[in-house]
């Protein structure tokens, strides 16, 4: 069957491992049949001479998809032993040690147990791809992290389980599963998607029409994104057309509370523009932020590491003055979009003392700037 070798050599003569391939089987919710697709693809490359295994597969009960698993090779899962009890995650080390050239991983977003190898079953998958083994996997779009805000106002629940976009940016291809919303809610009513007893608040929740429809829309949006993205990619590279001078986003970020949204406001942004973005904090010179207030501190510091997760350049700016400073390097930079959060001032006080975002607009003529509304801080 079909591997792969490393064709190259550093100078010292150690080889040089080629990223694996990843392909990514994007669907609008659970039930479209992503995993029933992927296994299909599965067997169509294993007769095609390729040497694919399964690292983890979830039929969810359903035969049709239990069915197709049998022909293939499975990588046995590790056994975990956490809070007196056993479970069972994928084998990240028995998956390198066999070197296969394709590996299925389904359900992507997967949060890992505790004292596993990653804390994140994505992290899992670029380990993989990193040793040079391809991999095939599969998610549903209100996974993805900038449209998390999105899917819990549509659908009225917290999806708590997400993957940066940054990892479907990496992805080689991305196949949308798709199937109409009739077909799919008359999937759940027959029982191959929930258990019997959970069909009907289903339908009237998140399986909604309404949802539905929003889901949809979300999955081919982003699918349309990463092809064309990939197809301007190709054009640059093979000289095809000039490529036009790359638009460049910039949050401005602070510790106070609600900035997850516009961190994923951001990246979104960056996404659909296929182009970089930055994540900007401006400190005065002088304070100490991790002993003079350390709850702010902490959540500074867990906005920069998920604007980070999500493909932003993490930048720190000291100056007295945060408006000259942020000015200054959007200038620099050539940014084209910002993104600020609603100031919680009064009116009042940014009529005496002045507005950053009126600084830009009066001195950024050619920048778009959007203002987020982020929770108010409890005075």
């Amino acid at each position: 069957m079909t591997n792969l070798t490393p064709s190259q050599a550093d100078p010292s003569g150690a080889p040089i491992i080629e990223p694996g391939r990843l392909r990514v089987y994007l669907g609008a919710a659970p039930g479209v049949g992503k995993t029933y697709r992927m296994l299909e693809d599965a067997h169509l490359m294993r007769r095609q001479g390729f040497d694919v295994v399964i690292g983890l597969v979830e039929p969810h009960s359903r035969p049709d998809t239990a069915a197709l698993v049998e022909g293939l090779e499975i990588v046995p899962l590790k056994e975990i032993h956490y809070r007196s009890v056993t479970l069972r995650e994928m084998d990240v080390d028995a998956i390198l040690a066999r070197r296969p050239a394709w590996c299925m991983v389904d359900e992507l977003a997967h949060s890992n147990v505790p004292g596993a190898r990653n804390r994140k079953r994505y992290e899992d998958v670029l380990e993989i791809l990193d040793a040079g083994i391809s991999v095939m996997t599969a998610m549903n779009v209100q996974h993805l992290e900038t449209l998390n805000d999105a899917v819990a106002r549509s659908a009225s629940t917290q999806i708590r389980e997400t993957v940066p976009d940054s990892f479907l940016r990496r992805a080689n291809e991305v196949v949308n599963v798709d199937i109409t919303i009739d077909e799919l809610r008359a999937r759940l009513r027959q029982g191959k998607i929930y258990a019997p007893e959970k069909v009907e608040q289903a339908l009237a929740n998140f399986f909604r029409k309404g949802n539905l429809n929003m889901l949809r829309e979300l999955a081919l949006r982003t699918t349309a994104e990463q092809v064309g993205a990939a197809a301007s990619e190709y054009r640059r590279t093979q000289g095809l057309e000039q490529a036009p001078m790359p638009e460049k986003v910039m949050v401005c970020l602070s510790s106070r509370l609600g900035m997850e949204r516009l961190i994923r406001t951001g990246a979104r942004i960056a996404g659909r523009l296929a182009t970089n973005w930055f994540a900007v904090y401006v400190e005065s010179p002088g304070t100490d932020h991790r002993h003079g207030n350390p709850e702010a501190f902490a959540r500074l510091e867990e906005y920069q590491r998920m604007a980070r997760d999500l493909g932003a350049r993490i930048v720190t700016l000291h100056d007295t003055k945060v408006a000259d400073a942020l000015i200054e390097f959007a200038r620099k930079e050539n940014i084209s979009h910002i993104v600020f959060g609603q100031s919680a001032r009064t009116r009042w006080d940014i009529f005496l003392h002045g507005s950053i975002v009126n600084r830009f607009l009066n001195e950024m003529r050619d920048t778009t700037v959007q203002v987020v509304p982020v929770q108010r801080e409890k005075r």
